[in-house]
């Protein structure tokens, strides 16, 4: 689920990722000489302008062929904005918006992504092993407007709790990190968009991706041109993915542990159950995560980590209220009705490919069809599927016009 650990293992996954994402953002530019004054944007500031060679020199520290991929400079701006946290309450969050130097109308990327465990990985700190730096300046110099939420609880809102995968605050602090980037655009003759909108992300980012789109569908259907989506190995079935965690032996490793973790603290939060950790965690593991939250370190299967008294609850259905918690989280069960793409690999021991087969079987349930297609990548693990997500990707979204 730590997308930044996913692509120091498999750095082929970032070219074809915003390759992949061949998209653009919607919003028409208003024609009124005396716009409305901004709902969503606070304040803007240039973050760095980076010419073509400087981004061949950076992009060919990576792999020669991203230089290759180059076609002109960026500019790369802090965007401050609007939004809600998960109980209502108005706040301000960021997130990034590059976007390249020309006077051509070009798409814009809604880059949702991974798991981080460091603010200084956010987009909008710009820093040097974030996602954004490395690969969405990339994407940029060939022609993209990126733009690229930080989340709550990184950039302008790290004083607060990261809402680590919960539905509501991913895509509510998507959408509005959008809804920024147009008025901030709309007041920037210079820039042009072609009006088209795309969606990506994998693992985290492939479960925000999913939360938002569900979220637009159901609420501002036409607010966007969303063209397409595509969502790699997200956890879009929380229940059922629970309940593997409590009945399976998982992998045992730290990274993967601290994610599992960190679902279960934020739910912990979210919904008010302030359980002491002690109802959830045994020794050896309670005292470590006590002091470190979800940096402790796990290194044996999650189900070891548990009380039996937790398990039990959850298994036998008596602990209605984490249950709940839990299935307030699900966005697998509705009906997509434009183009989904689903990519798993079905030997995924980070997020189960359950998460993604459920998620299509109930799609397809409520009539979804060739809308919704899913991508199996038959005996391949969270990593080694991210190339051919990639590769769909781009397919799609150069498909799909």
């Amino acid at each position: 689920m730590n997308l930044r650990y996913v692509l120091k293992a498999s750095r082929s996954f970032s070219v074809a990722f915003f390759i992949a994402l061949y998209l653009v953002g919607c919003t028409s530019k208003t024609t009124d000489p005396q716009p409305a004054a901004d709902q969503y944007l606070v304040s803007s500031s240039n973050v760095a302008t980076i010419s073509k060679d400087q981004l061949v020199t950076q992009a060919s520290a990576i792999s020669p062929l991203y230089a290759l991929l180059l076609k002109q400079g960026i500019s790369v701006v802090k965007l401050v904005y609007k939004t809600k946290n998960w109980d209502g309450t108005a706040i301000q969050a960021s997130g990034l918006l590059i976007v390249p130097n020309t006077t051509t109308a070009v798409p814009m990327i809604s880059q949702q992504h991974g798991t981080i465990f460091d603010d200084a990985d956010a987009p909008s700190n710009f820093g040097p092993e974030s996602e954004a730096y490395q690969f969405a300046t990339i994407f940029a110099s060939i022609g993209y407007i990126m733009v690229c939420p930080d989340y709550i609880g990184f950039g302008a809102s790290k004083s607060l709790p990261h809402t680590y995968e919960n539905r509501t605050s991913l895509a509510q602090a998507s959408l509005d990190m959008l809804r920024a980037a147009r008025e901030y655009i709309g007041s920037h003759s210079e820039i042009k968009w072609d009006s088209r909108l795309y969606m990506a992300g994998y693992s985290e980012g492939g479960y925000a991706t999913m939360a938002l789109y569900k979220k637009m569908q159901d609420e501002v259907p036409t607010e966007f041109n969303l063209r397409a989506v595509s969502c790699g190995a997200g956890a879009y079935d929380k229940t059922s993915f629970m309940k593997a965690l409590l009945t399976q032996k998982s992998a045992g490793v730290a990274q993967w542990n601290r994610a599992f973790l960190w679902v279960l603290l934020t739910y912990d939060q979210i919904y008010k159950l302030n359980r002491p950790l002690s109802f959830y965690f045994k020794e050896p593991y309670l005292t470590d995560i006590q002091k470190n939250r979800q940096l402790a370190t796990l290194d044996v299967s999650f189900d070891q980590v548990l009380t039996d008294s937790f398990k039990a609850g959850i298994l036998n259905g008596t602990d209605t209220a984490f249950l709940n918690a839990v299935a307030d989280n699900n966005i697998y069960d509705w009906k997509p009705l434009t183009t989904l793409q689903l990519y798993h690999g079905d030997a995924d021991p980070q997020v189960y490919y359950l998460n993604s087969k459920n998620a299509y079987d109930a799609m397809q349930a409520r009539g979804a069809g060739k809308t919704v297609q899913l991508f199996t990548s038959v005996g391949k693990t969270h990593v080694q599927t991210i190339p051919d997500w990639l590769a769909g990707t781009y397919t799609l979204f150069t498909t799909v016009q």
